[in-house]
């Protein structure tokens, strides 16, 4: 039986572009095809020149278009889309939306943080379904930037659909923690967040090098991180893990106020000096009534050789500031050689140690935040005048 044009048009409905999570052909990508004793020739358009993406585009139409019967050989041409067709792509995308300033270099970045009036963010919009969660901290130095990335893998091994904003502008340090190993890719001046582990994710690390002070008061930092919630192309993520600076400054009341129906965790270790300095994060986030709903607590022992738990920053603090709180302790996390050299060299615990005790720890606290899911339903087709 010959393969016609058709065949190949259904055979690549099914194959996604990596970034968009869309098919090709809804994209528009795919540009037709020859077809000659079980040659084809596949004409795909990239959304822009230099994709990071196209070898692994390539192996996926190939792949597709190899499986069906006669087809002997399938080669690729790659053409790029033009400004008019990446201009519609975003329409189809996103919708209308406001234009935004595009971002690819430290001076944008700076502008980054401009989007046109009236842009709104889409996690804050009544039926939105994306589960928000607030990772923070009262001071620096407790691990919460290594428990986000790492719940952010755990949720995403779960089959939900993750991405993590690094709002920490002054200490990024996400992408480098993920492993991430490209910077995103702009179409139309929307913004594609890169993707590794199964977690999209967006910093100004790709902005700023890491040896480079962001020096921006309040509105700048304002501005940026509502580009970072507005203006780039999530796809409707199942949860939005946001890793705050330190402390209760102007970041973390920004936040609470693009995202207010959030959900709040605090980090902390087990020392009582630590849990003192976490309550009054808590307490900033009842304060701009974000619910805070549980307690993460780092670094709580370490095991030794001989199995024996040691309590290096003593123990009691996080159950004490959960009890205060009147929320649970959700979990304890160890102390691990593996959490912290992962973090160093972009090879997260979870990925590269699933089974070890603190992956083991980090795993059961999503399964808890997943039990939380909450049980209303949501109809943003219904308006109430």
């Amino acid at each position: 039986m010959s393969v016609s044009e058709t065949d190949i048009r259904e055979a690549l409905r099914p194959v996604e572009d990596p970034e968009l999570h869309r098919s090709i052909v809804e994209l528009g990508m795919y540009r037709g095809a020859s077809i000659e004793n079980g040659v084809v020739g596949l004409h795909i358009a990239l959304t822009v020149a230099g994709c990071p993406l196209r070898s692994e585009i390539q192996r996926r139409v190939v792949d597709a278009v190899g499986a069906l019967d006669g087809i002997t050989s399938v080669k690729v041409d790659f053409t790029v889309m033009t400004d008019t067709e990446r201009a519609e792509l975003r329409s189809k995308l996103r919708g209308h939306s406001s234009q935004a300033t595009p971002a690819g270099t430290q001076q944008s970045a700076a502008n980054a943080g401009r989007p046109a009036e009236g842009n709104s963010v889409p996690f804050s919009e009544l039926g939105n379904r994306t589960r928000t969660l607030l990772v923070a901290s009262g001071k620096g130095g407790v691990g919460k930037s290594s428990v986000t990335a790492n719940l952010a893998i755990a949720l995403a091994a779960k089959g939900k659909s993750t991405a993590v904003v690094d709002a920490d502008v002054w200490g990024f340090s996400i992408p480098r923690m993920l492993g991430v190993d490209r910077p995103p890719v702009v179409i139309d001046d929307m913004i594609i967040p890169p993707e590794v582990h199964g977690v999209r994710c967006m910093s100004m690390g790709f902005f700023a090098r890491e040896d480079q002070p962001v020096i921006w008061r309040g509105p700048m930092l304002h501005k940026a991180l509502q580009q970072f919630l507005a203006d780039v192309y999530w796809n409707d993520p199942d949860y939005l893990l946001v890793d705050l600076p330190p402390g209760t400054g102007d970041i973390s009341l920004s936040l609470a106020q693009f995202l207010p129906r959030a959900e709040a965790y605090i980090v902390t270790t087990p020392n009582i000096t630590a849990q003192k300095v976490a309550q009054r994060a808590a307490f900033m986030f009842q304060k701009v009534k974000i619910k805070v709903r549980g307690v993460i607590e780092n670094m709580s022992w370490f095991t030794g050789d001989d199995g024996k738990r040691y309590h290096l920053f003593g123990s009691g603090g996080a159950a004490e500031l959960a009890e205060c709180l009147g929320v649970e302790l959700v979990g304890q996390v160890p102390l691990s050689i593996e959490l912290r050299a992962g973090g160093d060299h972009g090879q997260p615990a979870m990925v590269s140690s699933p089974d070890s005790e603190a992956s083991v720890a980090l795993t059961a606290i999503a399964d808890w935040i997943e039990a939380q899911a909450p049980t209303r339903r949501t109809h943003p087709e219904l308006k109430v005048l």
